[in-house]
């Protein structure tokens, strides 16, 4: 079997030699090279011709952000991770990346200089992301909590009865790899008159989620906030859980608010997207709909379950636009999406069975 072959791009003598150590530890893992800007990684790739590369974005010469961009010129297809720091400047420019094609990212520990939180964070984060972005080597993933990722294809499902047509009151949506850049295609597509609020995970750090929330804002025609503790949800508005809190949605008198709490993770994950889904189901019952879009993991399969099984709907997106088909794959291969879609058809899709349930409701039904 093949190994993955990666190269590390980082200023930092330590990062480069943590990645270095750490990752080679894998029998999956072959280092090709270490480079300490942007401009030597770009001579290397030629060189070394690696099946994937680590990139660290504060570089001299050339950084991180222009060497993404630059690397995009000529290869639409080699995965990149950001590695970065977890700060607000960093969130931006990460973002910025992933806009300019990178596929997912990492955070350093706050304190580099700790080589145990930066080894475990290797362990635990970067290392799935690389096997789950080289699945064409087949390469299995290693037994660390991160979810295993699904490689079923959709035809291997076998879909649920589908949902009788009824209200749609809230619609939910599920998110991880490959997300920012899903939802900046995605939801700027939902009109300004979009009836129903939208509450959405996206598996992301603290001070990530503002900033997303924020660069989706200037995108949309709908109004993106972070979570808050009490903020009522109305039609029209979407809330993005914040970074390191689960957040739920509760019904108070005649209002429906969000509410967060730092609960223990759900599938190595905080926020969750089953803990949100599980309490849509509790509060809108089977006027909810889900969406999971591209994803590493598992996370939303079992919220999805819930949802079904008090009569709501399930629409995921199909494998071939997805960055990564774990989420929605396990969906899906568990028969629980009424719907398979290419990420450019689920705005049209959401409105479509919204007509549908006021369609319902106005017969009767």
């Amino acid at each position: 079997m093949p190994k993955i072959k990666v190269l590390i791009v980082d200023d930092s003598v330590v990062i480069r030699r943590i990645l270095s150590d750490e990752l080679s530890k894998d029998p999956m893992i072959e280092i090709v090279g270490k480079a300490a800007t942007g401009k030597i990684a770009l001579a290397m790739i030629t060189q070394v011709n690696p099946d994937l590369v680590t990139m660290d974005i504060e570089m001299p010469e050339m950084d991180g952000l222009t060497a993404v961009s630059e690397i995009r010129k000529t290869n639409k297809m080699l995965p990149i991770i950001m590695f970065s720091t977890l700060s607000q400047r960093a969130a931006r420019e990460t973002l910025e990346a992933l806009s300019r094609g990178a596929n997912d990212y990492v955070t350093k520990p706050a304190n580099v200089g700790s080589a145990t939180l930066a080894m475990e964070r290797v362990r635990d984060e970067l290392l799935p992301k690389i096997k789950s972005l080289c699945p064409h080597l087949g390469v299995p993933l290693s037994p660390v909590p991160t979810p295993t990722h699904v490689t079923v294809k959709p035809t291997a499902t076998v879909p649920l009865k589908p949902a009788a047509p009824s209200r749609i009151d809230v619609l939910a949506i599920g998110v991880s790899t490959g997300g920012p850049n899903a939802l900046a295609d995605f939801l700027p597509s939902i009109p300004k008159d979009f009836p129903v609020p939208i509450v959405l995970v996206q598996h992301m750090p603290p001070v990530f989620t503002k900033c997303l929330a924020d660069r989706l804002s200037l995108k949309c025609e709908l109004p993106v906030h972070e979570g808050v503790a009490g903020a009522v949800l109305k039609a029209g508005e979407i809330w993005i859980a914040p970074g390191d809190f689960h957040m739920v949605v509760v019904k108070k008198g005649m209002t429906i608010e969000l509410a967060m709490n730092q609960d223990e993770r759900e599938n190595s994950c905080r926020p969750a997207v089953d803990v949100l889904f599980r309490s849509v189901a509790k509060v809108y019952g089977k006027h909810s709909l889900a969406v999971i879009l591209t994803g590493m993991g598992q996370d939303g399969l079992r919220g999805c379950e819930v949802i079904r099984e008090i009569g709501g709907q399930v629409v995921v997106q199909d494998e071939a636009t997805s960055v990564v088909w774990g989420m929605p794959g396990a969906v899906a291969h568990a028969g629980l999406a009424e719907k398979i879609l290419p990420l450019s058809e689920i705005a049209s899709e959401i409105r479509r069975r919204i007509l549908l349930g006021r369609a319902a409701v106005a017969v009767g039904a």
